[in-house]
């Protein structure tokens, strides 16, 4: 299966696995998704997008009509969902303008420090 990693961590954190995939050529095991904070995370994961998550999960590419129709809301809002999350890299368009989430499953990770 599939597998995405939402998590929350430092940007440098980030930036530090990628350099090292990069100096070694060697691909992470999962594919991953930051985010900087836990507040950014649910900001971009409404639960109206985490709705549109469930239905592209393992669907393969798919209109924006489409997906509007497989969720019961109207194309323009979910129009307006999917621009998000095509910017916070989560979807992916393709060649013929279709919408895609290429996993079959999401985990989320992050850790609630005491202040």
């Amino acid at each position: 299966m599939k597998t995405v990693t939402l998590d929350v961590r430092k940007p440098a954190d980030s930036m530090a696995d990628f350099t090292k995939a990069w100096k070694t050529g060697k691909a992470q095991k999962s594919a991953r998704i930051s985010f900087a904070t836990p507040e950014l995370l649910w900001k971009v994961l409404t639960a109206k997008r985490w709705e549109l998550l469930k239905v592209l999960c393992g669907a393969g590419p798919v209109s924006i009509r489409e997906t509007a129709r497989r969720v019961g809301r109207d194309v323009k809002a979910v129009h307006g969902d999917v621009t998000a999350l095509l910017n916070a890299g989560i979807l992916i368009r393709t060649d013929d303008r279709r919408i895609v989430f290429p996993f079959e499953a999401v985990k989320v990770e992050f850790l609630l420090h005491a202040a």
